[in-house]
């Protein structure tokens, strides 16, 4: 993926008790990081977050992405990845309204908006969450800072065309990505792009 040219390597965490599944610890990121001079987006899909933050820090990660439902205090967990020297994204389910990050607005990099059910790859495209793209987008602009509006789930050349329209100016693509593997790489982030 690095040298098809994506933008950022998104490197999905999951702990088998706030998803249903379990993939990569620190270690793994820390392993990874020396292959790629790309933007790494961790995305943290466990609980407690907090303990992990310097972990992930150490181990390379450039955007580290909590959500809000992942320990007990959002703010005190954004401040922290922040004085870490990281990027700091808060993440939204498709349950998760948009008042879960209103307050913290003012302080992250980046928001990610889950379009499927976070924990397992190859699901399909949740269209309901294309209005809470447009909320944020608005709301991202309305704010008059740069904060990423990512989204990630079932994207497709299809759905990625829908979630820009929305707003989103980052788009997380692992089933679509990857199909027909290395080879096929460079040209499947091209039919995303569009």
């Amino acid at each position: 993926m690095d040298a098809a040219g994506a933008d950022y390597i998104h490197i999905d965490v999951m702990d088998g008790h706030f998803v249903p599944n379990i993939t990569i610890g620190p270690h793994v990121v820390k392993a990874l990081r020396s292959h790629s001079r790309k933007i790494f987006d961790v995305h943290l899909m466990i609980a407690p977050v907090d303990p992990f933050l310097a972990d992930f820090a150490a181990a390379g990660a450039d955007i580290i992405t909590v959500h809000p439902e992942s320990g007990p205090h959002l703010h005190r967990t954004i401040q922290t990845i922040k004085a870490l020297g990281k990027r700091a994204g808060v993440a939204l389910n498709p349950a998760t309204p948009l008042a879960a990050l209103e307050s913290v607005l003012g302080d992250i990099d980046l928001v990610l908006v889950m379009t499927v059910n976070p924990g397992f790859g190859g699901q399909a495209f949740i269209a309901s969450q294309l209005p809470k793209i447009q909320a944020l987008r608005r709301l991202i602009d309305d704010s008059g800072r740069t904060i990423d509006l990512e989204v990630d789930g079932g994207i497709t050349p299809d759905t990625a065309k829908l979630a820009v329209a929305a707003g989103a100016d980052v788009l997380v693509a692992g089933t679509a990505g990857f199909k027909g593997g290395p080879a096929q790489y460079a040209d499947n982030l091209k039919q995303l792009r569009g």
